[in-house]
């Protein structure tokens, strides 16, 4: 009795996923929910110390921001976190098209710094419209949180839309 030879079947990988996408109702919770899924997400992505750091700051900013820009608490703010070529990416989306602006607070002023740390800290960051509303991103990468020597242009991962 002959037997045929079977193809090997292909292994699966467990490799965690490049991206992470979650929507959040808005209102004032939604920052610590949005760091709760980022924290829980780089611990996938085995990501920690200063990167981690400030990306949890930044995804807060962006997320309240976003939160602040909506007429209705009751919309959805959407955050995605991508982690290519050693660069991690953050992208938060909601439905105004209000853009933000970075401005200089005074020293007595509790708000108006989320810009101005998200330009410190990110190596580039953006916002794209999209007729429906926004997704503000920033990007974090190179040797360490804030360094905009980063890799060559052009080597860094796509702009990617939610």
């Amino acid at each position: 009795m002959s037997t045929r030879a079977r193809p090997v079947a292909t292994r699966l990988t467990t490799d965690p996923l490049p991206a992470a996408a979650h929507s959040f109702p808005g209102g004032r919770r939604c920052p610590g929910q949005a760091r709760r899924a980022l924290r829980q997400q780089l611990r996938v992505w085995c990501i920690s110390g200063e990167l981690a750091d400030s990306a949890e700051l930044l995804v807060s900013e962006l997320v309240t921001n976003a939160v602040r820009a909506q007429a209705s608490a009751a919309a959805e703010v959407g955050v995605r976190f991508v982690w290519s070529g050693g660069r991690l990416r953050l992208e938060v989306r909601d439905a105004s098209d209000e853009l933000p602006v970075m401005s200089e607070a005074k020293e007595d002023e509790e708000c108006g710094r989320g810009l101005v740390l998200v330009d410190a800290l990110a190596s580039g960051w953006g916002v794209d419209r999209d007729g429906t509303g926004k997704t503000v991103w920033a990007e974090l990468g190179g040797s360490a949180a804030g360094d905009t020597s980063g890799p060559a242009p052009g080597t860094g991962p796509e702009p990617l839309n939610l």
